[in-house]
């Protein structure tokens, strides 16, 4: 399979995929050391790895990350209202919190925080719940206005263009991210900033002027998800939301 991704670095850019699992998830197989050599093979310079409510596998990722590439540790925090991406922790972030809760328990570990896939109709924004987006708008650093994995139907509006307008019309910057669960999927979708955005205050100053490259992860790839789902349910990964920060379960 030809590599996806930015291709060889351009100086003075960064290349940044904000929204990446490995088999620290629950749906994925996609083992950390392999998620970051992939990255750092196709171009990418920084990583978020947001595994689904842990950071182990961000840790992981971290530590045997080539040095040409700069992971941010993260998680994909399931809220009570909705799905959040958080980066730059520190610990993991308990899920089934009510959103803002979550956003201020992530802000006191000097965080950033953003919304993944809001109009998705499977894993939308408050689909389950009925909470109302509009309600965090002023207290997140970005809306993922393009999800490589969202799945669009005809005769349907696209999610991602919802997201989108919906970015533009709060004056939230909108980003694109592959979420991807696969090696296959690292950098389908990532932006170019023209400043290091590996803390949080160059990654806020690289928003303000982001270029995304969006590209959706195919039929093929994300079929693996449902195999993965099964494959880690029966190895017990599926049920367990470890306590701590720092235990490798995957």
């Amino acid at each position: 399979m030809t590599d996806t991704g930015p291709g060889p670095q351009a100086q003075g850019r960064a290349f940044i995929d904000l929204h990446c699992h490995t088999s620290a998830s629950f749906d994925s197989l996609a083992r950390p050391e392999a998620v970051v050599r992939a990255a750092a093979r196709r171009g990418l310079t920084h990583l978020a790895i947001t595994d689904h409510d842990r950071i182990d596998g961000a840790l992981r990722a971290r530590d045997a990350a080539p040095p040409e590439i700069t992971v941010i540790v993260g998680e994909e925090v399931k809220t009570a209202d909705g799905d959040l991406v958080a980066v730059f922790l520190r610990e993991q972030i308990p899920p089934r919190m009510p959103a803002k809760e979550t956003i201020a328990a992530i802000r006191e570990q000097g965080g950033l925080v953003g919304v993944p896939h809001p109009f998705d109709r499977f894993r939308g924004w408050g689909r389950r719940t009925g909470a109302d987006l509009t309600e965090i708008v002023g207290l997140v650093d970005w809306i993922e206005s393009h999800n490589a994995r969202v799945v669009w139907l005809p005769g349907t509006p696209d999610a991602n263009d919802l997201a989108a307008e919906f970015a533009l019309r709060h004056g939230i910057p909108g980003i694109a991210a592959s979420d991807s669960h696969t090696v296959m999927e690292v950098g389908v979708s990532y932006n170019v900033m023209s400043v290091d955005p590996g803390t949080p205050e160059g990654l806020l100053a690289g928003l303000r002027t982001v270029d995304l490259r969006p590209g959706r992860a195919t039929f093929y790839v994300r079929a693996w998800t449902p195999l993965a789902k099964m494959i880690q349910s029966m190895r017990g990964n599926g049920r367990r939301r470890p306590d701590s920060s720092t235990g490798d379960q995957a």
